[in-house]
């Protein structure tokens, strides 16, 4: 027998938003939507730890290009 995973609270609203089907265009729209938010989430959370540490967008490209 499977064992029951709990849902995020996430998973849970959208259970709740979305508890009928809803257009394929739809669908994808909102994958985007939560793809673009969670992007930008993670790249302002990176910019504040980089301008903490004192690292800039020179030092990145820089490191990138070491081999």
């Amino acid at each position: 027998m499977a064992t029951a995973t709990k849902l995020s609270n996430l998973q849970q609203e959208l259970l709740k938003i979305y508890s009928k089907d809803i257009d394929e265009k739809d669908l994808e729209q909102v994958k985007i939507i939560l793809a673009r938010y969670f992007a930008r989430k993670a790249s302002k959370r990176a910019s504040s730890i980089l301008k903490k540490k004192g690292i800039s967008v020179d030092d990145l490209e820089k490191w990138l290009d070491e081999e």
